[in-house]
């Protein structure tokens, strides 16, 4: 019978500890409704008219970028101007073999073709994705639950 030590015990939590935040990058948490609001220059609230996509192959990841047409019904926050607007987002999917490795996931919740939605977006600003986000003037869904839904 083998008893344990406090070297094994040692030994043990360390193992742990490696094993434990080595996974603990694979996921992003969703942002507080608090710091999304910080960190979106704008926020509407709009009926999702289309969705138009691309997928494309990364090394062994799927991406499906994604344009959402949203008709604006409320300007929550920022100096949105137009009626229609387009706003991008992506989902990605492991397309290798074994298991997933730790990395991005996919925004979510994602929205629904007809459905409405409070989108928190970044436009040539930080978007919780890349260090600085796009800088081309479009609107970015801040990563990675910037887009809710919201009941009628």
């Amino acid at each position: 019978m083998k008893t344990h030590t406090r070297r094994n015990t040692l030994l043990s939590a360390f193992l742990f500890f490696l094993i434990s935040s080595h996974f603990a990058q694979a996921i992003k948490m969703p942002y507080s409704k608090e710091l999304l609001e910080q960190i979106a220059t704008d926020i509407v609230v709009g009926k999702v008219q289309a969705i138009y996509s691309r997928t494309e192959r990364e090394g062994k990841y799927e991406y499906v970028h994604k344009v959402a047409e949203v008709k604006i019904e409320k300007i929550e926050k920022g100096k949105v101007t137009d009626e229609l607007i387009y706003v991008r987002y992506f989902d990605r999917h492991w397309i290798g073999k074994g298991l997933l490795p730790p990395g991005a996931a996919s925004y979510s919740p994602q929205p629904t073709n007809g459905g409405i939605c409070r989108f928190y977006l970044s436009r040539d600003a930080y978007d919780g994705w890349s260090l600085d986000g796009a800088q081309d003037g479009g609107y970015n869904v801040v990563y990675v639950n910037g887009i809710q839904p919201v009941q009628e």
